[in-house]
């Protein structure tokens, strides 16, 4: 593995987590944390972006591991996978909702832990190739001062740079949300906040670059921008009021 994919464990029961950690360390995974409430797992994906979030659905507190995962994927695109004791068919079909990776029933043994992060990073990898496949830039693509030319099938479409609402890290890749389609594009997003018009964008997050014209909303550690809000990181947010006054 060239590089170590991260992975937040998400339990209140504190030594299962560390043994979860220690087994996760033996495979060679980097464990970003390991937290017992939903609360602290929010916060701490602010700080720590992670591959894959173990999560376990029963949690103590105010939220339980399901509604932990709604409301990170309000501003996150975090693969899920579950841990579990026991679950009754109300709770799974809840789960389901939230489109997880995968279940582990506990107790678990390390093979299927294994396993089942090895599928996950699979299924990553295959719907990184298939977006790639059909909606990405090419090597040769450019960017405009008003607009992106993305390859879609065997051509090359013009977006507006104004239709852009954001856009968000993938891993080595990041992707395009416009005002009615999403493209893949083959360039991290460091390449991608260093190609762009700045009077437009603004990278306020390590995950987000934002189109400063589609802001709907400012609050103290987010954005809206058409019905998804996007963190702001406290020093980005001054940066951005200062744009925004200068616009």
């Amino acid at each position: 593995m060239s590089e170590k994919f991260k992975i937040l464990i998400v339990e209140d029961e504190m030594l299962i987590g560390a043994n979860i950690s220690l087994q996760l360390n033996e495979l060679g995974y980097e464990v970003t944390g390991i937290v017992p409430r939903g609360e602290e797992a929010l916060q701490h994906i602010e700080k720590t972006t992670p591959d894959i979030m173990l999560l376990d659905i029963n949690l103590k507190g105010d939220l339980d591991g399901i509604q932990t995962a709604i409301e990170m994927q309000k501003t996150h695109n975090i693969p899920i996978i579950y841990l579990t004791a026991n679950t009754d068919e109300a709770h799974f079909n809840r789960a389901k909702e939230t489109k997880p990776f995968g279940f582990i029933s506990k107790p678990f043994k390390k093979l299927d832990l294994q396993r089942t992060i090895e599928l996950t990073i699979s299924q990553m990898d295959k719907k990184i190739r298939m977006h790639t496949d059909s909606e990405s830039l090419s090597s040769n693509s450019f960017i405009l001062s008003d607009s992106i030319f993305v390859r879609h099938l065997n051509s090359m479409v013009k977006v507006e740079i104004k239709d852009i609402l954001y856009i968000e890290a993938e891993r080595n890749y990041c992707r395009i949300f416009s005002s009615t389609k999403e493209y893949l594009v083959v360039l991290s997003l460091k390449e991608m906040d260093e190609k762009l018009p700045a009077k437009h964008f603004l990278r306020t997050h390590r995950s987000y670059i934002i189109n400063l014209s589609q802001i709907k909303e400012i609050a103290a550690t987010h954005v809206v921008i058409g019905n998804k809000a996007l963190p702001v990181t406290k020093v980005q947010r001054e940066e951005l009021l200062k744009r925004i006054q200068a616009i």
